[in-house]
């Protein structure tokens, strides 16, 4: 491509006009092969600027800069060249041209939140392809182009990655695409200039205060999705109003349609008579378009607001209400969440990404509704991440305690932290309930105390990691899995 022709859709602040052509787009200066256009931008961390000399040196052929030194240095070199204020936006703005526009062929859904974005994001994907709609889903756990998988290494990608897959789906024959898109991603314009169709707003509760700060500046960053980020506003704003952030939220959208969801009669998509069994959940579901029966394999509570998030959204992509009730019959497992290990023994042993108060409280309730009318006990076991935000730990410990009969504190991804300073931190809130609480650092011999402790009749839970392969510590990451680990205690017990 013509380097003059990516400058028509950059931004610039200054810039200088070359007859090369480029091949592809960086921002990783390790990843620059000859003809490339590397972006050189500032980071949180790193400033991409010094890695300037290293891709001109791989061969790139022209350098996008947000800095005026830089730009300065490059000056008379042949090469294609231009100074931008905002690195990230220009990124976008880049890769959107090189890619050929790919956002402009599909519609996009973006969902956002605390909780439950991964299983509605997989929820509205599976429905979309109910009906033969061909999509591309970028999320926590993996990615999809038009029914190939692919690895996730990030929520949200950088703006440049999420375009070749858009691409890439288009290609394809993709004309959908579903998008959890995290604080960060949009806080940071990681997804600029990406026209979103429906935007769906799951919950906020308290997490990621290490980057954020505050509620107010979290919430925020949420909001940028219903304002448009370099777009205008979704057409369709879909709120969870049961939760309070989600109100919010609904007072303040003016150029959107909003669709309110939640167990609440006042909701245009409304949940009652909500019936939950181990590995189903029933309810009726009131809709503009009328009254279903869902019946889904997921189960929980937590899972009638999916349901509810990606019926609404799946709804406002022209799907018809008896198209969604199959769908929804149908089911999508996701993994890691409130996954059920198989088990001969009697002992239920269940595998969730459940990693703040608020969802580990949330699991342990579900946990609670499948125990009544027998004895059974709830064992938890849990830890917290590592240079992450401190506050959550004796929060998530005071969780656990509150609501199980033995917790088992373990370590999860301590990354550069002491696990055992972690733990100590969690057990603050754990001895606040009085629940008794062993300690084990090792997960593994965490996750074999845990079922150990327990009898025919019990729930076991291992939160934290859920679908997670590898455990981040600060020698790196090792190879572990949570319920690879539980499988094969509970083959031993057998």
């Amino acid at each position: 491509m013509d380097w003059n022709e990516v400058l028509r859709d950059v931004t610039t602040v200054e810039c200088v006009a070359s007859p090369v052509i480029v091949a592809n787009v960086q921002y990783d200066s390790r990843r620059v092969q000859h003809g490339d256009v590397f972006v050189a931008m500032r980071g949180g961390s790193v400033d991409g600027n010094q890695f300037v000399e290293k891709a001109v040196a791989a061969g790139a052929a022209a350098i996008i800069t947000d800095s005026r030194d830089a730009f300065a240095a490059l000056r008379g070199k042949n090469l294609g060249l231009a100074l931008v204020e905002h690195g990230r936006r220009a990124l976008a703005e880049a890769s959107s041209a090189i890619f050929n526009h790919p956002q402009s062929h599909l519609a996009l859904s973006g969902v956002t939140g605390t909780n439950g974005k991964t299983t509605t994001a997989f929820l509205l994907e599976a429905m979309l392809r109910s009906v033969g709609r061909k999509c591309v889903l970028i999320g926590t756990i993996e990615t999809h182009v038009a029914g190939e998988v692919r690895e996730s290494l990030h929520t949200t990608p950088e703006s440049r990655d999420i375009l070749e897959l858009f691409a890439d789906g288009v290609r394809a024959g993709a004309t959908e695409a579903v998008m959890e898109m995290s604080s960060h991603a949009l806080e940071q314009e990681r997804v600029w200039g990406l026209p979103v169709e429906v935007a769906i707003f799951t919950n906020l509760t308290q997490d990621h205060l290490d980057y954020h700060r505050t509620m107010e500046a979290y919430f925020a960053a949420k909001s940028r999705l219903f304002e448009g980020v370099g777009t205008p506003p979704p057409r369709v704003a879909v709120l969870n109003t049961d939760d309070p952030y989600g109100e919010r939220l609904a007072k303040t959208i003016e150029r959107s349609q909003v669709i309110r969801y939640g167990v609440d009669a006042k909701a245009d998509f409304a949940a009652e008579s909500i019936q939950m069994l181990a590995g189903e959940t029933r309810f009726r579901m009131i809709t503009p378009a009328g009254v279903a029966e869902i019946r889904s394999p997921l189960t929980g509570r937590v899972n009638v607001y999916n349901l509810l998030a990606a019926s609404a959204g799946a709804w406002s992509r022209g799907l018809k209400l008896d198209e969604i009730v199959c769908a929804a019959e149908a089911g999508a497992q996701v993994p890691g969440r409130f996954e059920v290990v198989p088990s001969k023994n009697g002992i239920t042993v269940v595998v969730d990404y459940a990693h703040t108060d608020d969802a580990l409280r949330n699991l342990i309730s579900l946990a609670r509704d499948l125990q009544k009318g027998n004895r059974g006990h709830v064992i938890t076991l849990f830890g917290c991440g590592g240079d992450r935000d401190r506050t959550k730990r004796p929060r998530m410990g005071r969780a656990a305690g509150e609501g199980s009969d033995l917790v088992v504190l373990t370590s999860d991804n301590p990354r550069s932290e002491d696990p055992a300073a972690i733990i100590a931190e969690a057990l603050v809130g754990v001895k606040e309930t009085g629940t008794e609480c062993i300690v084990e650092e090792d997960r593994a011999k965490a996750i074999e105390v845990a079922i150990h402790a327990a009898h025919p009749g019990d729930i076991v839970l291992i939160a934290g990691k859920g679908h997670e392969k590898v455990q981040l510590l600060k020698s790196g990451p090792v190879p572990f899995d949570d319920m690879a680990v539980a499988a094969r205690v509970l083959k031993e017990m057998e």
